[in-house]
């Protein structure tokens, strides 16, 4: 590759975050170069052909809400938001094992939380008393662990927020920060139906986020280049000065930027002092090659069972554990049975298991605590043309796919007065 042209943005990185940056510097007027060390891009948001069960799936189900803002923004840029597919209203079923109570929580579509007024649409065995937990969790005043603002117990707690709060925190609720679930409650339940219909990629992740977004920035002369590793970062006073890959240099003329959207453990290889989160949590997903029966909703709330929600898509089901750390060691035969027992038991399938795939994830995200949360670092660094990016940095929210695409808005926005300095 060439040395680097006055003004090029370099985005190192071609998962959510960094795409997100790219595509907002598309048509700054600049060249936009994004850096990918694997061969494919996406990131924990990618779709791949498992030979073992014969089927695309993808790294991991991400559930968004019509409240994503960024998140769909994002598909409306690159023409794709009719792949986001959920019902009409917001709604949520849910099983719980320990009795086989079955229920809907529908949120319906306005833009206030009627629903908590309503018997018939709350959650079962609730008073409109209960939900003042929801308050003092949105306003919490202090970054403490959840079970120092709120009791995690009762109906509510156990049919609702904690595994809301574990899908989105990927941490068992008390110890999870309050002021991101905090966020997340302002953000989804206090605004009512119109923040919390669900949508899911039914035809795939790759489908509806990176081949269209990998096809809008070619269109756009945005060129992705795979398999370019970043060993190091090189700088001489306040600025970077030259990007060192597995295979080439990259010398930066003065008005040149990076952005990088790494994991902040690759990011605190490469940038001097940099303190990021340092302690993760993981996710289980597993992948059943079957036709979904029509019983089973495409997305479905187990409570008090092994898996935690299953999804339906064109010939497969999909199982999520978050904070699954304790069945990474579980043998993945016995731990792929053992699901699909849970979605047997819902869908009156037999408890033959049909082909699967077991993607476990040690890494998958921070671990949202208070005090993770206070080691994350925001976009802009000491160093005047490189910035970061990535659902671990510091936006406010948990590390979800509309924190990834907030951040890659938000490094973007940082880069374009350089830009029109440089021009």
């Amino acid at each position: 590759m060439r040395s680097s042209e006055p003004g090029t943005v370099h985005i190192i990185g071609a998962g959510m975050a960094g795409l997100a940056a790219a595509l907002r510097l598309a048509g700054a007027g600049r060249p936009v170069i994004v850096h990918e060390a694997t061969a494919s891009a996406g990131g924990r948001c990618r779709s791949y052909y498992d030979q073992q069960s014969g089927m695309t799936i993808d790294n991991g189900t991400h559930l968004v809400l019509s409240g994503n803002h960024a998140v769909r923004s994002f598909a409306q840029t690159i023409g794709s938001a009719a792949g986001l597919k959920g019902p009409a209203e917001a709604e949520f079923p849910f099983v719980d094992f320990v009795d086989d109570k079955k229920w809907t929580l529908r949120f319906g579509d306005s833009r206030f939380p009627w629903w908590i007024f309503d018997k018939g649409r709350r959650v079962p065995q609730t008073g409109i008393a209960d939900y003042l937990t929801l308050a003092r969790l949105a306003f919490a005043s202090e970054d403490k662990p959840i079970a120092q603002v709120m009791a995690c117990e009762g109906v509510l707690y156990k049919r609702l927020l904690e595994p809301l709060l574990l899908a989105a925190l990927n941490i068992d609720p008390p110890l999870g920060s309050a002021k991101l679930a905090g966020t997340l409650i302002r953000e989804t339940l206090a605004l009512g139906g119109k923040a919390c219909r669900p949508l899911l990629a039914r035809e795939g992740l790759g489908h509806v986020f990176i081949e269209p977004s990998l096809a809008f920035l070619a269109a756009r002369g945005v060129a992705v280049a795979f398999e370019d590793e970043l060993v190091s970062l090189h700088f001489d006073g306040p600025r970077v000065t030259s990007l060192q890959f597995a295979k080439h240099n990259v010398p930066l003329a003065d008005g040149d930027s990076v952005i990088l959207a790494v994991p902040p453990w690759t990011a605190e290889s490469l940038v001097p002092n940099l303190t990021g989160p340092n302690e993760y949590r993981g996710i289980v997903n597993a992948h059943f090659h079957i036709e979904p029966p029509k019983q089973i909703p495409p997305m479905l709330g187990i409570i008090s069972g092994t898996a935690q929600w299953v999804f339906t898509h064109p010939h497969r089901i999909s199982v999520t554990v978050s904070d699954g750390g304790a069945m990474f060691t579980r043998p993945r035969q016995e731990l792929a049975q053992a699901l699909w027992d849970d979605v047997a038991r819902v869908s009156g399938l037999p408890h033959a298991l049909p082909p699967w795939q077991i993607v476990r994830e040690r890494r998958a995200t921070f671990a949202a605590t208070p005090e993770q949360n206070r080691r994350r670092p925001q976009a802009q660094t000491n160093w005047r043309n490189l910035w970061l990016a990535g659902d671990w940095t510091d936006t406010g929210l948990p590390a979800t796919l509309e924190s990834a695409v907030r951040s890659g808005y938000r490094a973007a926005e940082l880069v374009a007065p350089n830009l029109r300095i440089a021009s």
